[in-house]
């Protein structure tokens, strides 16, 4: 559903709907400033119009007051959610509601769009094969037909419900009001249609239109990314001068090349010239390229090696474009990208704050009739939070809070806003207490088991180990795996893996097991201590004990060095250990593993843009790069085919790209890939170039500025956000209260202290506005 603009105004014409009550009613409810509502069902003194569903239908105080209930519960979930609440309040509608956000149904659509996206690398040309290199590749499976269209037609079957239900929940004229649902139902029946022209055809069709609409149902079903979405589009405009600036750098600069190596009558210095600025379009590219630092400094080595003074222009062109600007584009996007998602961020608090405000304005209604005040009952509230779903740490700190006000029975509307203000703390993780025990010897044995200095014992044996395991690998670096001697290694580690058990067993004896399973480092520690155990107890099984003649041949299920090869492995990583007792690194873990939990939308865009780009590319290059004939002889090795051939060194098939293609669909993943991170990407440029036709270099380019330009600047702008929000909140903290606190950083907690909370006049008059619950002022 599209998000609404800051909200301004003021509530007018409020008088207008008291017609139907008697004065001293009307005179009672006349409260604008404090928001009451007006329910119309008799008898009733104030709440909301409820529409039964049934035309004619009579609605009874014990339904009404169910019904009070029922809206509120879904305003608090549409609060924590940051969910719109234009959306039908009648009991049917509320259950289809509650029924669509369930963890079950959103699951299920997710999964449905998960699988119509992956089709594509099982649909025609597949990629069901071990390798994407044309010299070795076999003829990969391909599905026979109907098989995917099955598969594809369920899944546009759970859009269309998906849209229709959507669409009843809202209704007809905020259907007609949101441009996201009218593009979900443009493209379904589109899908739907090429899907009939693809069976029709026996599944012989050149081209899947509707592969590339595909990404559009990822992009509708999450808000954030719509949010992002329209973001990017917002900040396009404003980098708009940068991205002419940097094309006019690059257009003067390749002038000023092509004049200054320009062709000579001596063939011995114009080596400059042939290979990169013959014309203009290789004078561009050449100068592009050099731009993201590809192919420096093999581009200015044939007119270095003339003359000296020809680096300088290089240099230059490199520290305005490369330094200057491309470093003022990051600082330009970062700046109006994060102006455009606080204005994003900030509706979002909108919608938590109207949908606070709402739900007091239901359940006040029933406080209404046993206090003169607006409040609302706590034995009340207490109901409706039992209902609520939402995060099981959240709803027991706002249950405190209700409890607080047991006394005086009531709570007003700030208190009742004020209780919900739990939602933008961070969490706090309280450890179990230690076990007690009787015996004061046992009591000492705690005491020092539990002592700071015990891990950090544990941090050097699990340094000593990593020495260990490095000191191995280096004087055996020469030696074939069958040449190798086990015994030593195997001592060492069989050593150290029977203190990371005994060390395992105290904790869990100081701590208990739920204060040990409390620390996630604990958690991390254990789990991998019990793969090394299983390891260790499946070689002493199958080689018996060790002893210095051990016959690597032997083998049981696993060769001996394929089972050390996993305790060695598995000992390293278990070195990430140290990483929660050193303050810095513990912060630097949090942002990644936030990056991973809250950035999705992030990660979707992008998800979106190579999907795009990967059928574009099939659709433009699949099978342009052809073979040399003799590479194809089956009996000639791959060594002996370079040696055989006569090409030009970095190109493409000079480096061996060939498994780089668009001839299906992963591996065009991997290709864009490679060009996002620009090295060497100047093959690709080249090779489609001399293949197919110069107007590839657009392609190429757009996908660079895409990718590398725009979307990993943006992460660096949200990686700069998360990081800084982290450290300031955690800049007084020890390394204790880094590992005991949960610091919430969505999206909405990083802008959180940036963001304008709405005034009272701003909420009622977006209330006023509802489409379907009908609040009389």
């Amino acid at each position: 559903m599209e998000t609404h603009g800051l909200l301004t105004g003021s509530v007018d014409g409020a008088s207008e709907e008291y017609g139907s009550l008697s004065s001293n009613e009307r005179g009672g409810a006349r409260r604008k400033s404090s928001g009451r509502g007006l329910l119309a069902v008799a008898g009733q003194p104030c709440g909301v119009e409820m529409d039964s569903g049934v035309e004619g239908e009579v609605v009874s105080l014990s339904d009404a007051e169910e019904l009070y209930i029922q809206q509120a519960v879904v305003l608090i979930e549409d609060a924590v959610q940051y969910r719109s609440i234009n959306h039908r309040m009648d009991a049917r509608s509320l259950s289809l509601y509650r029924w669509y956000y369930s963890r079950l149904c959103q699951w299920g659509l997710g999964l449905a769009i998960a699988v119509d996206l992956l089709l594509a690398f099982v649909e025609r040309p597949s990629s069901m094969s071990v390798s994407s290199d044309p010299r070795i590749r076999l003829p990969p499976w391909e599905p026979p037909c109907g098989f995917t269209q099955s598969i594809e037609i369920v899944c546009l079957v759970v859009f269309a419900l998906d849209l229709a239900v959507k669409g009843y929940l809202i209704g007809w004229e905020e259907f007609r009001k949101s441009k996201w649902l009218i593009g979900y139902t443009v493209v379904i029946t589109f899908s739907v249609m090429d899907w009939v022209l693809s069976v029709s055809m026996a599944c012989d069709e050149r081209f899947r239109v509707r592969r590339l609409v595909r990404p559009f149902f990822l992009l509708q079903n999450s808000s954030l990314m719509k949010k992002t979405l329209k973001c990017i589009k917002r900040t396009l405009p404003e980098i708009g001068s940068v991205f002419l600036m940097l094309a006019l750098h690059l257009f003067l600069f390749t002038l000023i090349g092509m004049l200054l190596f320009a062709k000579t009558d001596d063939p011995k210095k114009n080596g400059q010239w042939k290979k990169y600025f013959r014309d203009l379009p290789t004078a561009l590219t050449s100068l592009l390229v050099l731009l993201t630092t590809a192919n420096n400094p093999d581009v200015m080595i044939p007119a270095y090696s003339l003359k000296r003074a020809n680096a300088i222009f290089f240099m230059i062109f490199s520290m305005i474009g490369t330094y200057c600007l491309m470093n003022l584009m990051t600082a330009i996007i970062y700046n109006q990208f994060r102006g455009c998602l606080l204005m994003s961020v900030q509706t979002s608090i909108i919608r938590r704050r109207l949908g606070i405000r709402a739900a007091f304005q239901v359940l006040s209604c029933q406080g209404a009739r046993q206090a003169a005040e607006e409040c609302v009952a706590v034995d009340l509230v207490m109901k409706v939070m039992s209902r609520v779903q939402m995060k099981s740490y959240y709803k027991e700190a706002i249950t405190k809070e209700v409890q607080k006000y047991a006394d005086g029975g009531y709570m007003d509307r700030e208190e009742f806003r004020k209780m919900f203000d739990d939602l933008n703390e961070d969490r706090i993780k309280e450890h179990p207490p230690l076990p007690q025990y009787n015996s004061p010897v046992l009591q000492r044995i705690q005491v020092v088991f539990t002592h700071y200095f015990l891990m950090i014992l544990g941090n050097i044996m699990a340094l000593a180990n990593v020495i260990c395991i490095c000191t191995f690998l280096v004087l055996n670096s020469e030696k074939s795996t069958t040449e190798r001697d086990y015994y030593i290694i195997e001592i060492v580690n069989l050593c150290f893996i029977l203190y990371y058990l005994f060390e395992m067993c105290v904790k869990i004896f100081a701590f208990g097991w739920k204060g040990y399973l409390s620390y996630r480092s604990n958690i991390f520690d254990c789990f991998l201590n019990i793969l090394l155990l299983i390891l260790q107890i499946t070689i002493l099984f199958t080689y018996r004990l060790p002893y210095s003649h051990w016959d690597p041949s032997s083998e049981g299920v696993l060769s001996l060095w394929d089972l050390l090869r996993l305790i060695n492995m598995l000992i390293v990583f278990r070195f990430l250990r140290i990483i929660p007792d050193i303050k810095l690194l513990a912060l630097v873990a949090s942002t990644m593993l936030d990056l991973v939990k809250n950035l999705r939308a992030f990660a979707g865009i992008l998800i979106v843009a190579y999907y795009v780009f990967a059928v574009l590319g099939i659709w433009l290059f699949e099978g342009v790069i052809k073979l040399p004939e003799m590479s194809v002889i089956s009996n000639t090795s791959m060594e002996n085919m370079a040696s055989n051939l006569t090409m030009q060194c970095g190109t493409y098939e000079e480096l061996g790209y060939w498994p780089n293609n668009f001839d299906d669909f992963a591996a065009a993943i991997i290709l864009l890939y490679d060009i996002m991170v620009v090295n060497n990407w100047q093959a690709f440029l080249t090779v489609y170039n001399r293949y197919g036709t110069p107007w590839s270099k657009v392609y190429f380019v757009t996908w660079w500025l895409t990718s590398s330009v725009m979307w990993v600047n943006l992460f660096v702008a949200v990686i700069l956000e998360n990081f800084t929000y982290k450290w300031d909140r955690s800049h007084s903290c020890t390394v204790t209260d880094v590992e005991k606190i949960r610091f919430e950083t969505s999206v909405q907690f990083m802008f959180r202290e940036q963001i304008q909370e709405p005034t009272e006049e701003e909420l009622l008059c977006q209330l006023n506005q509802h489409p379907h619950l009908h609040l009389h002022w």
